[in-house]
């Protein structure tokens, strides 16, 4: 999956000709791909928020919370092999547009859930609108591996995800301010009848503007994307049955890393929608929720300094042995947090964030090498894969709900970074070229 920007009536041949083409310098099209990264980070990362919000609105266990997680990422098993079709019928650029609209359309359903005040309306809309993110993000990952030096990527990537952190960073702590407190003098579970239901109308409005506020900010970008829709020339695709892709499954080293993205994504997920709660405990930070909700971006601004730090030094050390450092430190930031007490303990858990920051574009990257002019095809099943965070969230509700205790719960997020540590090791010898399959 390729493409080839070319100025118009310049007479400047494409970049990239073809699926498969040497990757080439494109400093102008990596900052629109960076863009991408810090649009779709930032909404994934207002779940932290809006989980804390609805779990009390509607007065929710920890199993039921997570199925705003469930809703978002099952958004990537279904739509992330149709997406990649579209990108592959329409090109890039359109693919972007298309995927910035649907996000759009999810933002706007707030509106009915809102008015409605029914959790299954809300979970309706963040599917839509992480449908979208999932074609946007289909799109970003081949892009940016392509755009530049072979020897790169890993560098690459990781700096285009420090934007992604970028946008988890910002997101949250706004979001907290407008969606978090507010309101609220009494709690859901005081409440009944016509009392509780205009409660919950009042209290999400302030979810329904915060992503009113982005329908419109997204409006404005798909506009711009469109007006430039005709940029890229040359972009050819290769053809055959998407389903087919399943078969790159086969090969230890892409299915090995298509595991641990599942892992991945479902621990940081897991993690991170369990900040507010978890800060909120007394033997932790013993905080009200609107002031744990304003140390999120602490979480995910440790996976931005982490990824700019990470970006010069996967450019020295082997990224399957960084991978693997930073997997087994996850680890033990999760043991302290949980052996620990006050402040040790709640920022060593908020400290996994810097862990967690090279994570996925290493393992995407070690998983993808070798895959030649199927990078496309291996984006979209490694973006089904992000269905981790779908399955992993709930099951460490679950955990949570069963044992009373978020500590314990978090040794299912610890054992998914154990295995990410292994395929880390595993992979740690780069593959130089790539076989086709028989």
């Amino acid at each position: 999956m390729a493409i080839s920007p070319s100025e118009a009536n310049s007479g400047t041949p494409p970049i990239l000709e073809e699926a498969g083409s040497p990757h080439v310098d494109a400093p102008e099209l990596r900052a629109f791909v960076m863009a991408l990264f810090f649009i779709f980070g930032g909404i994934t990362s207002l779940n932290d928020v809006i989980i804390p919000k609805l779990k009390e609105l509607f007065t929710l266990n920890y199993t039921q919370a997570m199925l705003v997680q469930t809703a978002f990422f099952a958004a990537y098993a279904i739509v992330s092999i149709p997406g990649a079709a579209l990108v592959k019928h329409i090109g890039y650029m359109r693919g972007a547009v298309f995927g910035l609209v649907t996000m759009m359309v999810g933002c706007l359903l707030f509106i009915p859930a809102s008015a409605s005040a029914t959790f299954g309306v809300f979970l309706f809309a963040l599917f839509v609108l992480a449908a979208g993110v999932t074609i946007v993000q289909v799109v970003a990952n081949p892009l940016i591996s392509l755009l530049g030096p072979v020897k790169t990527t890993h560098s690459r990537l990781t700096f285009a995800q420090a934007f992604n952190s970028l946008g988890t960073t910002l997101f949250p702590y706004f979001g907290t301010i407008v969606m978090l407190g507010g309101l609220a003098t009494v709690s859901a579970s005081e409440l009944s009848g016509p009392a509780l239901d205009a409660y919950r109308i009042a209290e999400t409005a302030a979810v329904e503007r915060a992503y009113l506020g982005l329908a419109a900010a997204l409006a404005v970008i798909a506009g711009v994307v469109w007006l430039n829709r005709d940029r890229l020339k040359g972009e050819r695709h290769e053809s055959g049955s998407i389903i087919k892709n399943f078969d790159l499954l086969r090969r230890k080293r892409f299915g090995f890393g298509a595991v641990s993205i599942f892992l991945y994504v479902g621990a940081e997920v897991a993690i991170g929608s369990l900040i507010v709660n978890y800060l909120m405990q007394d033997h932790v930070l013993g905080l009200a929720e609107r002031d744990a909700g304003k140390l999120i971006p602490l979480y995910w601004g440790g996976a931005l300094v982490g990824r700019f730090i990470g970006s010069a030094v996967l450019r020295a050390v082997s990224p399957g042995k960084v991978l693997a450092f930073n997997a087994v430190c996850a680890i033990a930031l999760i043991l302290v947090s949980t052996l620990g007490t006050g402040a040790v303990s709640g920022y060593s858990y908020l400290a996994i964030g810097l862990m967690n920051s090279i994570m996925f574009p290493t393992i995407f990257s070690l998983a993808s090498e070798g895959l030649g002019d199927r990078h496309a095809d291996g984006s979209g099943v490694i973006c089904v894969m992000i269905v981790g965070g779908a399955i992993i969230p709930p099951l460490t509700g679950q955990l949570a709900d069963l044992s009373g205790s978020l500590a314990i719960a978090l040794a299912l997020p610890a054992l998914c970074y154990a295995t990410i540590a292994t395929f880390g090791w595993y992979a740690r010898k780069p593959v130089d070229t790539y076989i086709p399959k028989d």
